[in-house]
């Protein structure tokens, strides 16, 4: 799984970027939550769902 994310760029699971793209929050909502993780690979990767990959 980590392999498949360090070549696709993608994250397996991220609860927050299924919550958000089922509308259980708003990409508010979404920001807030990435803003303790932007020095990770994982905040910056919830930014950019929230600002539509």
């Amino acid at each position: 799984m980590a392999a498949f994310q360090k070549r696709q760029g993608l994250y397996i699971s991220c609860i927050e970027e299924i919550a958000y793209k089922r509308g259980f929050i708003t990409k508010e909502q979404l920001l807030k939550l990435a803003e303790p993780l932007m020095k990770t690979a994982y905040g910056q990767y919830m930014v950019e769902v929230a600002n539509g990959l």
